[in-house]
């Protein structure tokens, strides 16, 4: 276990992992986070901007939780993100699907390639044995 300074109070915690902010802070971000939810919910074509500004949370801290696909807007709501690998905008998560299938296809292709070949071993008992010819 360590002993860090919170990132938002600056309050020394025992820090186990994950986000470097102490538990009064984590519950506080949790807190903000349903705030945000049930305002979606209610006003389900409000932009980033918007919700936002109505919650006093940072843009960036609403994206974050789209990327984690813990808020995913509805499909009429003008709110999007960038895919990280093409930039093409999504609804959740950090990759649209064309680059996301491309990836699971290239993962695939090297574990494939990865896994040893598996030779067919000879039966090495009669190796070390006498033969004698036949007298017909």
């Amino acid at each position: 276990m360590e002993i860090r300074n919170c990132k938002e109070c600056g309050r020394l915690f025992n820090y186990l992992s994950g986000r470097p902010i102490c538990q009064d802070c984590k519950q506080k971000l949790e807190d903000k986070f349903m705030e945000v939810k049930n305002y979606i919910r209610e006003h389900g074509r409000a932009s980033i901007a918007e919700v936002a500004e109505a919650n006093d949370v940072d843009t960036k801290q609403i994206k974050q939780w789209v990327r984690e696909e813990r808020l995913v807007f509805s499909d009429d709501s003008p709110v999007t993100i960038d895919c990280e690998s093409c930039g093409a905008p999504i609804k959740s998560g950090r990759f649209c699907k064309e680059c996301a299938s491309k990836m699971t296809d290239s993962f695939e292709s090297a574990i494939r390639k990865s896994q040893p070949v598996v030779e067919q071993r000879r039966d090495t008992r009669d190796k070390d044995r006498m033969r004698f010819l036949d007298k017909h």
